[in-house]
């Protein structure tokens, strides 16, 4: 089984090092990709420092992956040596339960498998992220990524971008569709990009200021500062939709207000405490949805990718080396990055020395 240098934490407490991990041989249905660059999650921090219960270590995070295939096995036809391809949040599921047949994995009865922190089926313990040289992945949870798209900044897309896809097309974004998008960050300002692109009213909603210009830039017909009472009053029960972003307890009534007859909110931040409670009144004179949404499937990731490619569409980035992700961390807690950090795997390749 091929050893691969990776960068990831032994505890909750201690900042990630380079490690050696060993990756199991490619497997009739598998494939072995290089990776070139990876994405960071606020996940991954969560992950890493053992914020999230259940965390297993060393965690080895990394879940917005893009390289190069460098070996297949004999049964798969999905993909060649040399392909560009993507590994997302899941790795594999059951692939038997009522969501996997729909093509809804991310939604798997048993639990989906995420690519890292879940039970490993192949080699016991734990799978292992993206901040490594390399991985294997079964065909079936493979993405191919255009070429059209430049690798380091589609990688983000993996997460970010199809956190936003998934409800903005479930819930039907589009032409003679008013969306609002909460919170300007990795995935907010996806949301941005991609309801614009859809064909909607796109207004972006935020409580620093000094945002208001960058979503416009982005993309949105308006930014609206959250805090400004009679801003948020112009646009009282106007939106079809509102997609949530922010990770963080804070007044939801104020957004469902917001909301038309039959409008949604969808949440896609997951904050460490609960919500304020919302008014339900307002909601059944309404008709109002509150909802919530997490990744997407295998088959909707790919078509997020291919209309990504079709439209031009990808992250904003600030690319670093592995060496830096520590201090990477502590900027995401700070808020300060725009708006997604990915790393230059080659950096590891070259300059980790693994322990």
């Amino acid at each position: 089984m091929p050893h691969a240098l990776a960068y990831g934490s032994n505890s909750a407490t201690t900042p990630l090092v380079p490690l050696t991990i060993t990756r199991r041989d490619p497997g009739p249905t598998d494939v072995r990709i290089d990776i070139v660059y990876c994405g960071v999650c606020h996940s991954d921090l969560h992950t890493a420092r053992g914020e999230w219960g259940g965390v297993k270590f060393p965690a080895i995070p990394g879940h917005e992956i893009v390289g190069k295939v460098i070996a297949v096995g004999d049964k798969v036809a999905k993909f060649k040596v040399g392909d560009t391809v993507g590994v997302g949040c899941m790795v594999d599921s059951c692939r038997e339960c009522a969501s996997c047949r729909e093509g809804l994995e991310q939604y798997c009865e048993a639990g989906n498998i995420g690519t890292y922190n879940a039970p490993d089926k192949h080699l016991g313990g734990h799978t292992f992220g993206g901040y490594t040289s390399e991985i294997v992945v079964d065909q079936d949870f493979v993405l191919s990524i255009s070429d059209k798209l430049p690798l380091d900044a589609a990688a983000p897309l993996l997460c970010a971008g199809i956190t936003l896809w998934s409800p903005l097309v479930h819930w039907g974004a589009g032409p003679g569709k008013k969306v609002g998008i909460v919170g300007l960050g990795g995935l907010g300002h996806m949301g941005v990009k991609l309801a614009r692109a859809l064909g909607a009213e796109v207004v972006m909603f935020t409580t620093s200021p000094g945002k208001v210009a960058d979503a416009e830039k982005l993309g949105a017909h308006e930014a609206v500062v959250s805090t400004d009472k009679a801003a948020m009053a112009r646009h009282r029960k106007s939106f079809d939709l509102i997609i949530n972003t922010v990770s963080a307890p804070h007044d939801l009534d104020i957004f469902m207000a917001l909301l038309k007859r039959d409008g949604a909110q969808v949440l896609v931040g997951a904050p460490a405490s609960p919500h304020a409670p919302i008014n339900a009144g307002r909601m059944i004179g309404n008709r109002l949805t509150l909802a919530a949404s997490t990744i997407g499937g295998i088959r909707e990731t790919q078509e997020m990718l291919d209309f990504c490619a079709a439209h031009g569409i990808v992250s904003e980035i600030e690319m670093i080396d592995i060496q830096s992700i520590n201090e990477a961390y502590d900027r995401m807690v700070k808020g300060d990055v725009k708006y997604r950090f990915v790393i230059d795997m080659a950096s590891l390749k070259n300059g980790a020395k693994a322990a």
